[in-house]
């Protein structure tokens, strides 16, 4: 079969996070090869036309979509699959509705209210129409400011932490804006342990792979727990070797992993998501589990969580890509029959 990897265009000025997709890129191409599969990469630029017509000339049978942003703009990630479906190509990953409602932070968390899915209060986005979640009021309480679109924890710092009542918090987020890519929201900052649930597809029911939670190693009081960007990207920094995952936990989380599963499952089904997931929590001093993002397309590299959540379910990365792809194409069909309809 020919899979064709689409990802973003990466130039080499570009930050870490950016230039990460190359190495999603490599391993999923490694993957294929051991699937027998013959494989070419393609760049996704606002030049759609262009992938389209490459695409089309070189015959590929499915996309392997990789793309996280376009022009460097994470608010355009749903043009990928949208771009393909308007192709009727097969791909991996979410739909282009999920991809839309998952990747503008504030938007899903409207849609995980609605259900019933418990995500931490929010104040927001700017710019926008200068409401408030409901519940916020006048009382005054700690805040962690984010972009609504980039992920991969983007301008996030220490300085991200906040304390104030919602106007006030409100008033600050259009200083903020520009450092996390022109929109932002804040979000009541849960002070406790955080936790990572990666899905992958399976033949019948997605399977929520071994729970990892981030372990904050040597932080004082005064330092915020929280995965910033330094953290995640700048392997000079103190925070990049002391936030490690641990796949290991005592008989007296047992309760609390399987409502972290049972949330996460939850979310997959009302995304309507596909192929791969991850959800992330963090859970407040009472042991309560909250939402605080869906990603739709979780870091594919070999040394990133997914990978490592594979590992420790003792599922091949090799097996877990060839699982993607199987159900590329039961998605593809199914949304063809309801286009028929």
């Amino acid at each position: 079969m020919k899979v064709a990897i689409v990802h973003d265009a990466v130039a080499d000025a570009d930050a870490a996070d950016a230039k990460d997709v190359i190495a999603q890129a490599d391993a999923v191409e490694e993957a294929m090869a051991v699937l027998g599969h013959e494989v070419r990469r393609f760049f996704c630029t606002l030049d759609l036309s262009t992938l389209q017509r490459d695409l089309v000339g070189w015959g590929a049978d499915l996309a392997f979509n990789l793309v996280e942003s376009i022009g460097g703009k994470g608010r355009l990630i749903h043009l990928a699959p949208a771009c393909l479906d308007a192709m009727g190509m097969a791909y991996t990953g979410a739909r282009t509705e999920a991809m839309m409602l998952t990747s503008n932070k504030a938007l899903a968390k409207q849609w995980m209210t609605a259900a019933g899915i418990a995500t931490p209060a929010w104040i927001g986005p700017w710019p926008g129409n200068g409401e408030t979640a409901p519940g916020n009021g006048d009382l005054k309480r700690s805040w962690i400011v984010k972009s609504v679109w980039e992920h991969a924890s983007i301008g996030l710092d220490e300085q991200s932490i906040i304390t104030g009542a919602g106007a006030d918090v409100l008033a600050i987020l259009p200083q903020r804006a520009t450092r996390l890519g022109g929109a932002c929201f804040a979000e009541h900052f849960i002070d406790g342990r955080e936790f990572n649930l990666s899905i992958l597809a399976g033949r019948k029911e997605p399977e929520v792979l071994p729970p990892a939670e981030i372990l904050f190693e040597g932080y004082e009081d005064d330092r915020p727990r929280i995965v910033d960007y330094r953290a995640k990207w700048d392997e000079t920094a103190w925070a990049y070797h002391h936030t490690p995952r641990s796949f290991d936990f005592d008989d007296s989380d047992r309760v609390l992993l399987a409502a972290l599963k049972e949330t996460a499952l939850g979310c997959w089904r009302h995304f309507d998501l596909s192929g791969y997931a991850r959800v992330d929590f963090r859970v407040d001093r009472a042991g309560r589990p909250w939402v605080l993002e869906v990603n739709a397309n979780p870091c594919l590299s070999a040394d990133a969580g997914f990978a490592a959540a594979l590992n420790r379910g003792g599922i091949d990365y090799s097996q877990a890509i060839g699982r993607i792809l199987a159900d590329a194409f039961v998605v593809n069909l199914d949304d063809s029959r309801i286009h028929r309809l």
